[in-house]
């Protein structure tokens, strides 16, 4: 797919503009229209890499709304090497407590994230967090402008073009908006996508699919220690708390009135079905601050890239919300195409590198829609056994590496394989590998004694950003142990932690080979 294709989009969604009326802007390297977690995510990775970048958001402010909740260890990891995963984490809750009732009656309570034993796991982050999509929203915004960058609140897209030299977003108040690439992160009705003209395939959407009514209220007298889920034979109510405020996330099946037809979502209906499930006496819902009716809605772009222009997060892909892998999925979109775009951007790449975007994350999206519908459907049979509950959406399954990629190299080990993400690893010093890691840079490992001669000269032979380390004695075993190799060993990681290239031995040639190569 080359990136001299010539393309022009245009259309119209309506609305008022960004700051400013007519005229052109340029400036920016990189244009990001959508400020959720993916764009935002994007974001703060190009910039702390000196990328210039723009971030337009069609609203006028931001949403306080729960929306996605669920941040898996794996994003975690992601958005504190950005600067914003500790405060996130320490917001939000961990080892979530799953209480369930049926019938009104207390039947359990579980953490669905307990580890089967204790000190079971290696990682920084041994449960999901769990906090309002706003608040993770906030962090990073919080981060992007201390790298330098705000979101431009009031900026609508209404019209694409881009040629050979870059790309021209034309804002509804009619300014445009000039940059050598642009990636559109607006979501699952994203005007990006549609004025590219790519297929959004799959079903669900329509009214016919509606789901589940949710929302943001608050719940004198509920006790906020726990994530209650309430089920009967006829239904069920979900109220989990938002951490450092008084109001709960609402979750319960569509109600209908007396033809069949869907009642719209309003604090009154949220009553009578925590009335119906739950069997609480004298909890009253109030001050509901957002009220929506989710639909399930499956599908996926036909393509993520064309020309300078590329889709990520729900804009690229949308699923059921089983296991909360939406927000996710797109958080670790960004984080794989950041790094590629600004090495692109520094004439370290290309359109074959840039074209691996599509090749790593459309097979992990396509994964992602088939395991939620799958997990969707049955824990909808599942909870109506009493003790069961939404941890059964939960799935252990997901795919986080790319073995497949032509990024990967050929060698690898028992334990892991070019493609995979790299293990993190306690070291004797307190600290962590993926403290080592941290940052916007390649990282080279050297194992064993003759690894630093290798490290020296491939370092002399490479001009990007490139991070060295020398594995210490008092550390050899452990990181031995996670690569799977019993000897010296050089080890090259990509910045978004998953491994390029693993070459037993100290032999410095085929990973200056991978980064002349692979990297273009």
């Amino acid at each position: 797919m080359s990136e001299m294709t010539t393309q022009d989009v245009t259309g119209a969604t309506g609305g008022s503009g960004s700051a400013g009326s007519g005229g052109t802007t340029g400036g920016a390297e990189v244009l990001v229209v959508g400020a959720g977690p993916t764009g935002l995510t994007l974001a703060c990775d190009l910039s702390r890499r000196g990328v210039a970048v723009r971030v337009l958001e069609r609203a006028a402010r931001p949403h306080r709304e729960s929306r996605g909740k669920t941040l898996h260890p794996r994003s975690l990891d992601v958005l504190t090497d950005l600067g914003a995963g500790e405060g996130i984490a320490a917001t939000g809750t961990a080892h979530q407590v799953f209480r369930k009732y049926f019938d009104g009656e207390h039947v359990s309570d579980t953490d669905p994230f307990a580890p089967a034993e204790a000190g079971a796991s290696a990682a920084r982050f041994d449960s999901a967090v769990f906090l309002a999509q706003w608040q993770t929203e906030g962090f990073l915004r919080e981060r992007l402008e201390e790298l330098g960058g705000r979101v431009e609140f009031g900026a609508e897209v209404t019209a694409l073009s881009q040629d050979a030299e870059g790309v021209r977003a034309t804002l509804a108040d009619g300014s445009v908006v000039t940059a050598a690439y642009a990636v559109g992160c607006d979501g699952g009705r994203s005007t990006v996508r549609r004025l590219l003209g790519v297929a959004f395939e799959g079903h669900g959407g329509g009214g016919a699919e509606e789901s589940m009514v949710v929302g943001d209220v608050e719940a004198p007298g509920l006790s906020r220690d726990v994530w209650h889920q309430w089920f009967t034979d006829g239904g069920a109510v979900l109220m989990w708390p938002v951490p450092g405020t008084e109001t709960f996330q609402f979750q319960a099946g569509i109600e209908r009135d007396a033809e069949g037809a869907a009642v719209p979502p309003s604090l009154e209906g949220f009553q009578r079905a925590f009335d119906r499930h739950a069997k609480v006496p004298g909890i009253r819902l109030g001050e509901a601050t957002w009220l929506s009716t989710w639909r399930v809605n499956v599908r996926m772009a036909r393509s993520y890239r064309r020309g300078r222009v590329f889709l990520a997060g729900d804009a690229a892909h949308v699923h059921p919300i089983a296991g909360g892998l939406g927000m996710n999925t797109g958080i670790q979109d960004a984080f794989n195409l950041g790094w590629k775009l600004a090495e692109t951007l520094a004439g370290r790449g290309g359109p074959e590198l840039l074209d691996t975007y599509e090749e790593e994350r459309l097979p992990i999206a396509a994964w992602t829609l088939k395991i939620t519908d799958d997990r969707m459907r049955h824990v909808v049979s599942a909870v109506r056994t009493p003790g069961t509950g939404i941890e059964e959406a939960l799935t252990d399954e997901v795919p986080t590496g790319y073995r497949w990629s032509s990024l990967a190299g050929a060698q690898g080990t028992a334990a892991l394989a070019p493609g995979d993400v790299a293990p993190d690893v306690r070291l004797a010093g307190g600290g962590r590998l993926y403290d080592v890691l941290a940052g916007p840079e390649f990282t080279l490992l050297g194992i064993g004694a003759g690894a630093g001669t290798a490290l020296r000269e491939v370092a002399d032979g490479w001009s990007g950003p490139l991070r060295t380390h020398r594995v210490a004695p008092a550390d050899e075993a452990a990181v031995r142990g996670a690569f799977g190799v019993p000897g010296e060993a050089l080890v090259l990681i990509r910045p978004d932690h998953h491994l390029a290239l693993l070459v037993p031995g100290a032999d410095p040639e085929p990973v200056a080979a991978w980064l002349r190569g692979r990297a273009r």
